[in-house]
């Protein structure tokens, strides 16, 4: 029970992050979105928040079962984690809330190396936790260049 705690925890502020920043970006989903130029492997609407629930989750299963470790690298994962999870809720304000393609590009491109750095650093410590990683990291593949295209052609 005590290491599903942190997980349970973990998942939840993950989705909490998640439902906060839909918050910021509903209007824009409604109004400014639809009219942008999007690439033809833009997926979906639907898809969205399938793909969102399914890496939160993972998300947060990833850093609970790093929360109860006591390795010395702990607290750096942790904090690496925050900062992507920062990140992740900063993109949504910047490309949707304030309708920045320009300001979502520069952030994701932060954002990727964040987690691409926390899978390198989690990896020795607990190989699951970067594993849960790599749907999220696919994603935001993805949501990088379908932002690219969007600053490019719009």
């Amino acid at each position: 029970m005590k290491k599903i705690i942190p997980i349970l925890i973990a998942i939840l502020i993950c989705f909490g992050v998640g439902c906060t920043a839909s918050y910021f970006q509903s209007e824009a989903i409604l109004n400014w979105y639809p009219t942008l130029d999007k690439p033809s492997l833009t997926p979906p609407d639907m898809a969205f928040p399938i793909a969102w629930s399914l890496i939160y989750l993972c998300m947060g299963i990833s850093i609970g079962l790093i929360w109860h470790m006591w390795t010395i690298r702990r607290q750096m994962i942790i904090r690496l984690f925050g900062f992507q999870l920062l990140f992740n809720f900063t993109w949504s304000i910047f490309f949707f809330y304030l309708r920045s393609p320009l300001l979502g590009f520069a952030n994701i491109l932060v954002l990727d190396v964040l987690v691409v750095y926390y899978m390198i650093e989690s990896y020795p410590v607990k190989k699951s936790s970067a594993y849960l990683f790599v749907p999220y990291l696919l994603w935001l593949i993805l949501a990088t260049y379908l932002n690219g295209y969007i600053l490019m052609y719009n």
